[in-house]
């Protein structure tokens, strides 16, 4: 499965599943994932796989999806956002130093942006809020038709 596609499909799921439970509440789903190409990254549990992940995305491009799905009164709509982001070639120290630090912990592509994974990462196109983890731009505009605001 594409990434783009995968993330939809899982947003839609999460707020579909909400949404039966509670068809009157407005209910917000989102995921994130990750990708070097058509692969998606796993999200890092141990530091094999924030090693794994940090040294494919060494000296690459890769792209930051997420899927929002907003879902009411048995309706829904989803919106993607994709951001580009471009890591600088990492040393066998660099990635070691990082590992050590368990930032990497629970991130998509074994790296948070916000943290100290942002000194390798000279160039971005598109939302930063997207890396973090939830475009935030994106979701009020999204929320603000359902006359959601204050975020």
């Amino acid at each position: 499965e594409l990434p783009d596609k995968y993330a939809l499909r899982c947003a839609k799921a999460k707020a579909l599943a909400v949404s039966a439970k509670y068809p009157d509440a407005v209910v917000l789903a989102a995921d994130t994932v990750v990708a070097c190409g058509r692969r998606i990254l796993p999200k890092a549990e141990d530091a094999e796989t924030a090693r794994h992940c940090l040294t494919l995305l060494s000296g690459r491009r890769h792209r930051v999806y997420t899927a929002i799905c907003v879902a009411h009164n048995n309706r829904h709509h989803t919106r993607l956002v994709m951001t580009q982001v471009r890591f600088s070639r990492l040393s066998a120290k660099d990635i070691d130093a990082y590992v050590a630090s368990s930032e990497w912990h629970g991130k998509a592509g074994g790296y948070g942006i916000q943290g100290k994974a942002e000194a390798f990462i000279p160039w971005v196109s598109g939302s930063y809020s997207n890396i973090v983890g939830l475009p935030l731009a994106e979701t009020a505009a999204m929320l603000a038709q359902y006359k959601i605001t204050g975020m």
